[in-house]
């Protein structure tokens, strides 16, 4: 792996370049804030324009020596995307005011125990026959890609308490929300059978600690956390209450250290911040503090997000991911996009008593992103894995594809929807 230390030239070069950072940094977040006006009725996403933006910047001189390669820095984008996702993931929980329940989250559940299963499988396989990957490869593949990205999948989730309980925005929300987590021990599991095999005492080992504890662990954790901040926001005496300092950065400094600490308890930070933005929500909802709280989160993440996409922009245009793309690349991300996932997550929704457009479009929004580029980060950070590149360049195809098809549909199959 090669050094990420940055060379003395190279930080003059930058420093040279800061005005024009600055002035492009703050068109980035005029575009944050007014783009989604302007988008609002078209075909169109943020996300989309911020890839495109991304690509030209660094298709051109100076800017083109800059261009983010996750083959050359891979610990700098595993740590990056790290820390978007995990925002959002709070941001996310803050949004769901439905308490827990089988029926209540009858569309959650099945997604999360049916669909992500079969399409951690169904891409695995489908990997394997056009590629030829190891069964390791083969599965970091599928577990990779299987998660609806919590990131990218904001268009689809809960706006605001009026539209909670439209069970479409409801499932994709919840979904989002949780399957990073649960995606985590398959991620382990590629990684450990990269280092040790699939033998029946290294499955035994993972099950209990990558499976049950680390499950486990990252539940409580959340909940605790969860619980102790809604004590310390809303129980207090009215004088003293912190919920009276209308400041948002407590979602930020409870994202931080919720997940940092579940981390150091061997368990899984993302599922602790889901888990205790619920908590937070459920100790006052309604209360505008949560609002407040809810909303800082949402504007952290948007921005981080398409600073994300711009690196991401220029990630595709470096040359090694898009190097050798051909027919068989083109059909995985067919099958992953069109067949695999809306295919299982179908299946998944039989039976559950909601119009089958509903269900279709629950289906058919498996939106793929950051989320995933962490996950295969962190996976070659831990791992012994071959194929690298051709990993890279089928992750960033299929995230590329789903931020187009995705962000042209969703404004006018959501519009359909709610008529």
């Amino acid at each position: 792996m090669e050094s990420e230390i940055v060379h003395p030239d190279i930080m003059y070069d930058i420093f040279a370049l800061y005005t024009p950072i600055l002035f492009a940094f703050g068109v980035l977040v005029l575009l944050v804030a007014w783009m989604p006006i302007v988008l609002r009725r078209l075909p169109l996403s943020l996300p989309i324009l911020c890839v495109v933006i991304g690509m030209a910047i660094f298709t051109f001189t100076p800017f083109d020596v800059y261009s983010p390669n996750p083959l050359k820095t891979p610990i700098l984008v595993e740590k990056a995307t790290e820390l978007i996702v995990i925002i959002s993931l709070m941001g996310a929980g803050l949004k769901i005011s439905r308490p827990l329940g089988w029926r209540r989250w009858n569309m959650t559940w099945r997604l999360l125990v049916i669909a992500m299963p079969l399409t951690i499988i169904g891409i695995a396989v489908t990997g394997h026959l056009l590629f030829g990957f190891g069964i390791a490869t083969s599965l970091l593949l599928g577990a990779c890609l299987a998660p609806t990205d919590p990131v990218l999948a904001s268009d689809v989730q809960i706006i605001s308490k009026a539209n909670e309980e439209d069970e479409t925005r409801f499932a994709l929300t919840s979904e989002a929300g949780l399957n990073d987590a649960l995606a985590f021990p398959f991620v382990h599991l590629a990684i450990l059978g990269s280092v040790a095999g699939f033998g029946m005492a290294e499955l035994a080992d993972w099950a209990i600690k990558d499976v049950v504890l680390r499950l486990t662990v990252g539940l409580i954790a959340g909940w605790v956390a969860g619980w102790l901040l809604g004590r310390i926001l809303y129980s207090l005496p009215s004088d003293t209450r912190l919920s009276r300092s209308g400041d948002g950065f407590v979602a930020l400094g409870a994202t931080l250290i919720t997940y940092t600490v579940t981390e150091a308890l061997y368990g899984y930070g993302f599922l602790a911040v889901f888990v205790a933005g619920l908590q937070i929500r459920r100790a006052s909802d309604g209360h505008e503090f949560n609002t407040r709280m809810h909303d800082f989160a949402d504007e952290a993440e948007r921005l981080l997000m398409m600073v994300m996409l711009v690196f991401f922009g220029g990630m595709l245009v470096s040359g090694e991911l898009l190097y050798r793309v051909g027919w068989r690349e083109a059909i995985f991300v067919v099958i992953v996009l069109f067949l695999v996932r809306p295919v299982t997550g179908s299946l998944s929704l039989i039976g559950v008593g909601r119009p089958m457009l509903e269900r279709n479009i629950v289906a058919f929004f498996g939106i793929r992103g950051l989320g995933s580029i962490f996950y295969l980060a962190y996976a070659l950070n831990h791992g012994e894995f071959t194929d690298v590149s051709d990993l890279w360049r089928l992750l960033s195809l299929v995230i590329a594809t789903s931020i187009l098809i995705h962000g042209v549909t969703v404004t006018p199959l959501m519009r359909k929807l709610e008529k």
